[in-house]
């Protein structure tokens, strides 16, 4: 049997839709919800719904019973992350999980001194807690996912332009379909046991790319400017968003700027048996007029 947690959000669901593509079986999957009710289009699937929460261990004991597989989607809860994953990690092992598949994410720089840290910090301890656990893992080091470009460069880009502290660094954006149908190859073949895989795409992108390719998708010309990061947080304040979302906006952009998306290494290409998806199309497919 196969628990996808995290199964209503748009990683979980693209995994099961990619695992079923497959031919897997409905009755052979389940999904791990918080809320029963946002569970009916997977239910009118055939897989099998299972309640469970990161904050509450005696539902995720209930939940992971039987289980060969488990996709363990990391959650979203920035603060109490860390907490939330030891305690899928603890009820994997009390309950017998055959092989759990976590969804990490690409860095360079593991310290304290890194930019992201406050989002690398849950990751690491996680990664930690598997390899020390005695049970059997694979580590998805997943990079950033490329649907983020738009959040990053908000909704009025086509009439502002790029206004990112991102310098000139290329960053490896990876489209979450592509990471999703790897997490579903992996549930289904067998040879991935107590691996680290680099989860990235091919080719990597400056933010002067990602310009240029909306410049030619949408027919406007769209300029790249790489502010320092105060004048950047300034117009993100002014625009009244939420402190925590400039503060992260600001993080990932000085993260990028350091490289810590940046790598030539990747595994995805060889799981998924083809090149993973580009950049540019999927801007396109966004922009395009």
């Amino acid at each position: 049997m196969i628990l996808i947690t995290g199964a209503t959000g748009h990683f979980g669901t693209a995994t099961i839709n990619f695992l079923l593509k497959k031919g897997t079986s409905p009755n052979t999957i389940a999904a791990l919800v918080r809320d029963e009710a946002k569970a009916d289009d997977l239910k009118a699937k055939g897989i099998t719904i299972s309640l469970g929460d990161y904050n509450d261990y005696d539902s995720l004991i209930k939940a992971f019973k039987g289980i060969d597989k488990l996709l363990f989607v990391s959650g979203n809860d920035i603060v109490n992350r860390e907490q939330q994953q030891e305690n899928v990690v603890n009820a994997a092992k009390e309950a017998g999980v055959g092989h759990v598949i976590y969804t990490s994410f690409e860095r360079k720089n593991e310290t304290e001194t890194s930019p992201i840290y406050i989002v690398a910090k849950s990751h690491l301890a996680t990664e930690k807690a598997l390899k020390e656990g005695g049970i059997t893992y694979t580590i998805l080091r997943n990079n950033i996912y490329a649907d983020y470009i738009p959040m990053f460069l908000g909704p009025n880009v086509l009439e502002t332009g790029v206004f990112f502290p991102a310098g000139n660094t290329p960053v490896a954006f990876t489209l979450r379909d592509d990471m999703a149908e790897a997490a579903a190859n992996i549930l289904t073949s067998k040879g991935h046991e107590n691996k680290d895989y680099l989860i990235s795409n091919t080719e990597s992108v400056t933010f002067h790319n990602i310009a240029k390719f909306i410049s030619e998708a949408s027919g406007k010309t769209i300029e790249y400017v790489s502010p320092d990061s105060s004048a950047f947080v300034d117009l993100l304040t002014q625009a009244g968003l939420p402190a925590e979302i400039i503060n992260v906006s600001a993080a990932f952009a000085e993260g990028f700027k350091q490289g810590e998306f940046t790598t030539t290494k990747t595994d995805l290409d060889k799981i998924l048996g083809r090149e993973p998806s580009s950049v540019k199309d999927y801007l396109f497919s966004v922009y395009g007029k």
